[in-house]
C-alpha cells in the first residue's frame, strides 16, 4: 500500500519549490494524496479493513490541515496545488 520509490521521487520533483525541497506543504500534500489514492483502490476489494481505514482517515485529516495552512499563508500556491492535484471541483 506504500507508494514506490520511483513514484515518490517523481512526485517530489514535480511539486518541489527548490532543488533540495522535500518537505514543503506542496510536496507533503502531493505525497499524502498519492497514498490516499492507493488506499482508496485497496478499499474497493477489502471493504472490511478497518485498521487501514483508520490510517486513511488520519492521512485525510493531515492533508486537510496542511491545505488549510497553505491557504492561509499563500492562496496562490494553494490554488495552483489544488488545480494540479485535482482535489476540488
Amino acid at each position: 500500500m506504500a507508494i514506490s520509490k520511483e513514484k515518490k521521487t517523481a512526485t517530489i520533483k514535480q511539486h518541489q519549490r527548490g532543488k533540495t525541497d522535500t518537505g514543503s506543504c506542496e510536496v507533503q500534500v502531493a505525497l499524502l494524496t498519492g497514498r490516499i489514492n492507493e488506499l482508496t483502490k485497496h478499499f474497493k476489494t477489502h471493504k472490511k479493513d478497518n485498521h487501514s481505514r483508520r490510517g486513511l482517515i488520519r492521512m485525510v485529516e493531515k492533508r486537510k490541515s496542511l491545505l488549510a495552512y497553505l491557504e492561509s499563508e499563500d492562496s496562490e500556491r494553494y490554488k495552483k496545488l489544488i488545480g494540479q492535484l485535482d482535489l476540488r471541483k
